[in-house]
This record gives structure tokens, C-alpha cells and sequence, in this order.
């Protein structure tokens, strides 16, 4: 997996290309807190492109920062699809912890 990260005045954007699987999986963790550590009220955004492959434990690492309030963009039918899939898994767990 290659991560780039991209700061604007507004925004810092974490790019995930490749594969979402252990041990990146990990890595991607690490390196969200990192990111929001110097965040200085700007938004921190990540984009999902070219991806290849997105293990279970992939999946659930994006559902939980997605919970934790990191905003999505994706580029590419597939990650657009996993996306979307993501948002409706936490729209329907939202719903059963009411």
C-alpha cells in the first residue's frame, strides 16, 4: 500500500493506493493519528484510489475511521463500490445500536 500525504491550507489529505491488508493495515492506523496530530483546524480528508485488494481486516480499519470522523473521497469503480458498501455497513450498525 502506498499512502501520500498532500497539505493544503484547508485540508490535509491522506491518498491510499494498492492494497489494504495486513500488516498496512497497521500502518494506515499510525498513520492517521499522526496526521490528525498536526491538523491545526484543517480537515483531514482520505482519498481511496487504484485500489487492487481490501482484506476483511482492511475494511474494518476504514469502517472505523470512517466512525471516527475521517472524511472518504474515492477515484475508481472499486473503490468507489467499497466506499459505499462502508457507508451503508455503518448506516445499518448506527441503526442496531439504537
Amino acid at each position: 500500500m502506498l499512502i501520500s500525504i498532500v497539505d493544503t491550507r484547508t485540508q490535509r489529505r491522506l491518498i491510499l493506493e494498492g492494497k489494504i491488508i495486513a500488516p498496512w493495515t497497521a500502518e494506515l492506523r499510525a498513520t492517521c493519528e499522526r496526521a490528525r496530530a498536526g491538523l491545526d483546524g484543517r480537515e483531514l480528508i482520505i482519498h481511496v484510489r487504484y485500489l487492487t485488494a481490501v482484506s476483511p481486516e482492511g475494511e474494518n480499519v476504514l469502517l472505523e475511521l470512517m466512525n471516527e470522523g475521517i472524511k472518504f473521497r474515492g477515484s475508481g469503480v472499486f473503490s468507489r463500490h467499497l466506499l459505499a458498501q462502508l457507508a451503508r455497513r455503518r448506516r445499518k450498525n448506527g441503526r442496531e445500536k439504537k
